[in-house]
């Protein structure tokens, strides 16, 4: 040990000395390791570490799997509020079972009124997920069934709203201007449901409190969703089989109307339905972050390999004098171990650093947020990664300058000063192997560019411009249909006389938020194919000039007027999409549908107009089929996919096409709300630039990591190619002065180092392109509009590169043309 401490002071003052080297060596791995460590923690956070609920792993989701619907994807809805109920009281695999739905508020009686996340949840579920409350206790089953009116608060809103005042428990607030009492507060960490998509989590809990009709009409309503706790020693494929046998029995008592529909239950561990859809993206990135650290490894190498050669006399001499090759070796690996151990600490510090700042960045499709950070797992990941790396840099220069001939490096240590070539292919290797990563990595980002402005290049179907939303929901106050139709008559009125306004609407799904459903509809004398699910598509409920405000042409036919009321002839506007699909080469204006299944006598809806289709999400997402229908004509009892509900046109957003930048509307939009009715708050008011802007978001964040990574790793290559090409100039200062003391240009000489500089990067984008092309499989689900083997991004990738290396070593090269011949002579 003493002589390991000793090798140690030794190894620190050796690299003091050299105090360039070692920060030029520190630095590049501490951009390594921090952007490694950085990436791991997000990994970890998302995918590696348990949910923050006890014994996590017998937590399961239950959701139905339809047949018979044409819901997309692979056929997965959620629950209906049936299903919770025959789940929660015939299945036998569960300690503990409950239905929740995620649900908004407006909170009141405690400070301005505001719109809050929340969640209606049954009286199992706070059990299946073996929490306890900070204060205070959970509602029980017997509440829930009785439709008590309490509720548990998170603690940001007790510390917020409340300011954490022990004495909040029993207090009654307003929830959608209904009494509720608070009788508990949660810890502060606490988060359900978990779900992708949404960084904001639920801010208070109340019981779901199942009204009659989403019993009986809402057994067509998969908007629920269930998590239970396994009992011990069974297995979720043993739930699943008990849940399918409930599901079965669930089935054979659906109403006529559904007749046609069939489920199966699915049962998943939690964790895994959480962090699915994340997976693929975090695990390419991890790759991505990995292939900078693979570069700044190859260029610790590589200054480490030029440190050895540089002390091969140094080194002679001391095997010339008697010294064991094992203490060389252990003193080359200390030194390399110092330099990556420095550089771990340093990109430890620089992650956590980091970290905050990049949460901030990260797409709304990322789960648990919140449990990223730099814990012990993380900083064990870092200093393992230092040491890691350190072994294997150094190994290579160590074993290199063992195997140094102590006699030949004696003699070339005479006159010369050349480290001679014994080196050159280790370091040239090196730098063909960075120049090949990095080229990987610069076609990855070259492919995510061109696809996202692919993206761009979308048709949206609307026009986002001049645009002002924000989204609003009416209490259960306004009961009735008429309630409902006098405000929103009072409230466009208002809207249409403000200074600026162009055109006013309302409509139920803001194109690109991402929100959606599906409602099934029979079309008068259309034959569907055999084996074809049912007929569906995404339901708007307009009200004004929507279409006008949204910019969405008309195609077809007209508009929705004033005259189309209850008492009127049933309308519906279709888009091009179902127009295509259902009456392909007809003009669609006078054709019929009508709500619902065929088993439904439901009244006939005439089509009078055909409407450009819409993006409801990302631009980058397929084009839905859509269908239009004023609020006033729609009947609760067309039952159907979506919820049935007594009153239509109660909730939505507010669109307003402006004459002067809408960013100067809001105020006026807030205070004409307002005038209307004093207490209902307006949520997600910004413009719809704003909201095509989220929606691009994903992919957004993904071209913007990838190509920070490619920066990096381009960075990283140009300084190898530098460091070979700069130490390659001056070993060989001697050889360039005899070239020009016998009659050779110094363009000659310009060139000779350019070519060597060309050569490498050659083989290196040669090689690059291989890999480039092995990856594009990889790449191809998160591409749009893009071939992962694009000719035209290989190309520039490889021009891009091969133009850097010439940059790189053109002050090496300049240095090598301006030698004077006299001086570098006399010198040697």
């Amino acid at each position: 040990m003493r002589t390991l401490f000793q090798d140690l002071r030794y190894a620190v003052r050796q690299l003091r000395r050299s105090r360039g080297f070692s920060a030029t060596a520190i630095s590049m791995l501490a951009l390594g390791i921090g952007a490694t460590t950085a990436m791991f923690s997000i990994v970890e956070g998302v995918l590696l570490r348990p949910l923050p609920f006890p014994q996590s792993d017998q937590l399961v989701r239950i959701s139905d799997l339809l047949q018979g619907a044409s819901l997309g994807g692979n056929g997965e809805a959620g629950v209906t509020a049936p299903d919770i109920r025959n789940y929660m009281r015939d299945t036998r695999s569960f300690e503990s079972l409950g239905g929740y739905q995620p649900f908004d508020y407006v909170l009141s009686g405690a400070g301005e009124p505001t719109r809050i996340h929340g969640a209606r949840m049954s009286g199992g579920v706070f059990p299946a997920l073996g929490v306890k409350p900070l204060l205070g206790r959970f509602f029980t089953q017997q509440e829930d069934d009785q439709h008590q009116q309490v509720c548990l608060i998170s603690y940001s809103l007790w510390h917020g709203r409340f300011h954490a005042d022990p004495s909040v428990l029993d207090s009654k607030i307003l929830l959608d201007r209904k009494p509720y009492l608070i009788i508990g507060v949660m810890p502060r960490n606490f988060e359900f449901p978990l779900m992708p998509g949404h960084l904001n989590q639920s801010q208070l809990w109340v019981p779901v409190s199942f009204e009659d009709e989403e019993l009986a009409g809402g057994a067509s309503n998969w908007g629920f969703d269930m998590v239970g706790r396994l009992k011990r020693g069974i297995s979720p494929e043993q739930a699943q089989s008990d849940s399918e046998r409930v599901a079965q029995e669930t089935m054979r008592n659906y109403p006529a109307f559904m007749a046609s529909l069939r489920i199966r239950a699915v049962v998943h561990p939690l964790h895994e339905e959480v962090v699915a859809a994340t997976r693929p993206l975090l695990h390419m990135l991890l790759l991505a972050v990995s292939v900078v650290l693979l570069i700044a490894c190859a260029n610790l190498a590589g200054l480490l390999m030029v440190r050895a050669i540089r002390r091969r006399r140094e080194t002679s001499v001391r095997l010339a004098l008697g010294a064991r090759t094992g203490a060389l070796l252990r003193q080359s690996l200390l030194e390399s171990t110092v330099l990556s151990m420095s550089g771990g600490l340093l990109g430890l510090f620089l992650a956590a650093a980091a970290l905050p700042a990049a949460k901030s960045f990260l797409p709304e499709t990322l789960p648990r947020v919140s449990d990223i950070g730099v814990d012990w797992k993380v900083a064990a990941f870092a200093l393992s990664l230092g040491l890691f790396t350190g072994t294997l840099c150094g190994l290579a220069p160590a074993f290199a300058a063992l195997r140094t001939d102590v006699n030949e490096a004696l003699k070339e240590g005479g006159r010369t000063g050349s480290a001679g070539g014994g080196h050159a292919l280790v370091r040239s290797s090196l730098v063909v192997a960075e120049i090949a990563v990095a080229l990987i990595l610069l076609a990855a980002s070259g492919l995510f560019l061109r696809s996202f402005e692919k993206m761009r290049e979308v048709d949206l179907g609307f026009c986002p411009e001049h645009t002002l939303t924000a989204s609003y929901s009416l209490p259960k106050q306004y009961a009735t249909q008429s309630m409902v139709n006098e405000f929103s008559r009072e409230l466009l009125l208002r809207l249409q006389q403000l200074p600026g306004t162009k055109a006013a609407g309302f409509i139920s799904i803001l194109p690109g938020s991402g929100d959606g459903g599906s409602e099934t509809f029979v079309v008068d004398r259309y034959t569907p194919p055999n084996g074809a699910n049912m007929n569906s598509a995404t339901p708007f409920h307009v009200y004004g000039d929507s279409f006008q405000a949204l910019g969405i042409p008309l195609l077809r036919g007209r508009f929705f007027t004033p005259a189309d009321q209850a008492d009127s002839q049933l309308v519906v506007i279709v888009n091009d999409k179902l127009a295509q699909h259902y009456w392909p080469e007809q003009d669609p204006l006078g054709k019929r549908l009508r709500m619902g299944t065929p088993q439904m006598q439901t009244p006939w809806l005439t089509v009078v107009g055909e409407v450009a289709g819409v993006k409801q999400g990302s631009p980058d997402e397929p084009t839905q089929e859509q269908f239009y229908t004023p609020p006033e004509q729609v009947r609760p009892d067309w039952g159907s996919l979506a919820a049935a509900s007594d009153v239509f046109g109660n909730y939505g957003s507010i669109v307003l096409r402006t004459a002067i930048p809408p960013e100067q509307m809001e105020n006026a939009l807030r205070s004409t709300v307002s005038s209307v009715d004093s207490q209902l708050p307006l949520t997600q008011v910004q413009t719809m630039d704003q909201t095509v802007a989220d929606s691009e978001g994903p992919r957004r964040f993904n071209t913007a990591v990838v190509s920070a990574f490619a920066g990096a790793a381009l960075l990283l290559a140009v300084l190898g190619i530098y460091s070979v090409i700069a130490f390659s100039v001056a070993s060989r200062v001697q050889e360039m002065a005899i070239r020009m003391a016998l009659g050779s240009q110094r363009s000659a000489i310009l060139r000779l180092i350019l070519t060597s500089a060309a050569k490498l990067g050659a083989i290196g984008c040669a090689i690059g392109v291989l890999g480039a092309l092995a990856l594009s499989r990889l790449l191809r689900s998160f591409l749009f509009g893009v071939e992962g083997s694009d000719p035209a991004v290989l190309s520039l990738s490889v021009a891009a590169l091969l133009l850097l290396a010439l940059v790189a070593s053109a002050i090496p090269a300049s240095r090598a043309a301006s030698v004077n011949p006299v001086e570098a002579l006399r010198s040697e």
